[in-house]
């Protein structure tokens, strides 16, 4: 048995495991009253919105993955918002643009999260709107303390806060300590309820309310005013927002069919090729192609893995996007598989090799911005490694499953504090998703209007024998797929606990265009917890990766919960690093 930081977590009545130890138990309030698992999911889902605004908020977006106990077939709830209608590559041209900014009104889409979160209610949830927002309006109103991170972040846009964004400054430019309260967000959630309970006594007619409210009152209202007024961004200039009222009340949460794959006695769930999601898939195909599960801790491991995800982050960058016409049959074809694996030596590569999916020739972007030198944008938010092992955070995950067998895998992001300066009478601001889009035509992944960026967050379901065994997920933008793949050898293949897959050393690559503003690429870098043998890192360095080291506990923020179909028992684990994930359950 290997070092575990805590215990995992075991019973029969529900598990939580999230990146907030008051979302986690918010959550299992929610059980406690007799709720599912996603009504505790909703309610962790607007705690989060208020315990980690530094990295989610109502502004942004979530995409999930759930199974009913009554049908374990999974489904995706899609709450990635799309384009607005005034966002098209030529509006970004005329102001002398070649990326999208990474922050500011000009970098939103159409906020997703809410809407998404309203819909799961109505359609699974069983528990009133009043009962599963109450913890984030009591949070929101009469405060909470505020992990040290989120004044972390405050303290890194400090400046631009003071000097132009006045309205984020009213908000957050406070002494830090004490507890921290957000009564405009607090009274936003209030309304909705009040407005709501206003429909009747019904249930679903009240969440309907709620999401018919968010779309074409005065929440859009607000964001549609707000839009207009032009701010500072990561460009360096002001500019207004495209987001209008109209992009609101035209927009719904969708529910979907996943992407699957069969692995090792698994079917493994993601989202669709509008998220990176498939990027685990094909990096589990290609390493079966190769020959069995590798060990990602040892240097034949992580060479062969790290690989591995190059060839599919490639693919990830000629092949993925929200047109309807990504080859992903082809892409997770077996002799896809043996084809991409065949390109796997005994040295690292430090060039994107896109394959030729169905023999068409891949297209990548002409943008390319290697190895970035300037000062990290803080209000861009994701989390990507630097030199100095800094990390930082945009993004939260929740996993839930109760003792009727339902589960559920979310993970919430954007409309950061840092994103975008704060809607004063709402209490948050919107989200800066649109900075995945290229401004380039012809791409899967091109700016147009009405079309959903590729996100990076990747929520997880896994089923065995058609039953679902697992649900997990973490932070990390890019490097969200590559964590989970090194979990899901240690613990479906190479039989290691819960907590010990999330515990065990972390690595990631950074060898391919990064999704967030600037977009740059590390060729050959490989990102390492120093926790790693020191033998191991010699040999990948041996290799040829550039091993860059980042402190021994710095990479993941891995949740997981898991369901045993066949005895009922439940089980949880949650990240250490950073101290603020955990699990909860009984």
């Amino acid at each position: 048995m290997t070092f575990t930081t805590r215990p995992t977590l075991q019973g029969t009545f529900g598990m939580v495991s999230s990146t907030h130890w008051l979302a986690s138990q918010s959550a299992m309030r929610m059980l406690e009253l007799g709720g599912n698992a996603f009504d505790a999911a909703v309610t962790a889902g607007f705690v989060l919105h208020v315990v980690e605004p530094h990295l989610n908020g109502p502004g942004g977006e979530v995409p999930a993955i759930i199974a009913l106990a009554t049908d374990p077939r999974r489904r995706v709830l899609c709450g990635q918002g799309p384009a607005p209608a005034g966002a098209t590559i030529g509006h970004f041209r005329s102001l002398g643009l070649a990326l999208v900014p990474g922050s500011g009104p000009l970098a939103a889409t159409v906020p997703g999260a809410v809407d998404a979160w309203l819909l799961l209610l109505r359609d699974h949830g069983t528990l009133s709107l009043r009962e599963v927002l109450t913890p984030a309006i009591e949070y929101a109103n009469a405060g909470h303390p505020l992990v040290a991170r989120a004044w972390d972040t405050v303290a890194s846009v400090r400046s631009l806060f003071e000097e132009h964004w006045p309205t984020s400054a009213a908000l957050w430019l406070r002494p830090s300590g004490g507890l921290f309260t957000n009564p405009a967000y607090g009274g936003t959630l209030e309304r909705l309820v009040a407005l709501a309970e206003a429909a009747g006594p019904d249930r679903a007619a009240q969440v309907e309310a709620a999401r018919h409210v968010w779309r074409e009152g005065f929440v859009a209202e607000a964001i549609d005013r707000f839009s207009r007024l032009a701010f500072r961004d990561s460009s360096g200039r002001a500019h207004p927002g495209l987001v209008t009222g109209a992009d609101l009340a035209a927009y719904s949460a969708t529910w979907e069919s996943p992407v699957t794959l069969d692995w090792q006695g698994y079917s493994v769930a993601k989202t669709g090729p509008w998220g990176q999601g498939p990027v685990l898939l094909q990096s589990l195909s290609i390493l079966d192609a190769v020959g069995a599960p590798p060990d990602p801790s040892t240097a034949r491991g992580i060479h062969v893995s790290a690989e591995a995800l190059k060839l599919a982050f490639a693919d990830r960058e000629a092949w993925y996007g929200d047109t309807g016409d990504v080859p992903m049959q082809a892409l997770l074809s077996s002799s896809y598989a043996v084809s991409r694996a065949a390109l796997i030596s005994d040295s690292a590569a430090g060039d994107l090799r896109p394959g030729q999916p169905d023999g068409v020739r891949p297209r990548l972007p002409s943008f390319v911005s290697r190895d970035a030198s300037s000062v990290p944008d803080p209000t861009t938010g994701e989390p990507t490694v630097r030199p100095s092992g800094v990390t930082r955070g945009d993004t939260c995950h929740v996993d839930v499953v109760d003792r009727w067998g339902n589960m559920i895998s979310a993970t919430p992001s954007g409309g950061w504090l840092q994103s975008s300066p704060t809607i004063p009478e709402l209490g948050f601001p919107l989200g800066s998703r649109l900075q995945m889009f290229w401004l380039e035509e012809g791409l899967p992944s091109s700016l147009a209007p009405g079309r959903r960026p590729r996100t990076t967050l990747s929520p997880t379901m896994v089923h065995r024998d058609g039953r679902p065994v697992l649900a997990c997920g973490t932070p990390g933008g890019d490097q969200q797929d590559q964590w989970q793949l090194l979990f899901l050898l240690r613990h479906l293949a190479g039989g290691q606990s819960l907590q010990e897959a999330i515990d065990a050393p972390m690595w990631h690559t950074t060898s391919f265009p990064a999704s967030f503003h600037p977009r740059e690429s590390e060729p050959g870098v490989l990102v390492v917890e120093d926790r790693l043998d020191p033998s191991v890192l010699d040999s990948l360095a041996a290799l040829g990766h550039r091993v860059r080291r980042s402190g021994p506990w710095s990479l993941g923020r891995m949740c997981a919960v898991t369901r045993d179909p066949d005895t009922g028992v439940v089980a949880a684990g949650a990240n250490p690093r950073g101290m603020q994930g955990y699990a909860c359950g009984r």
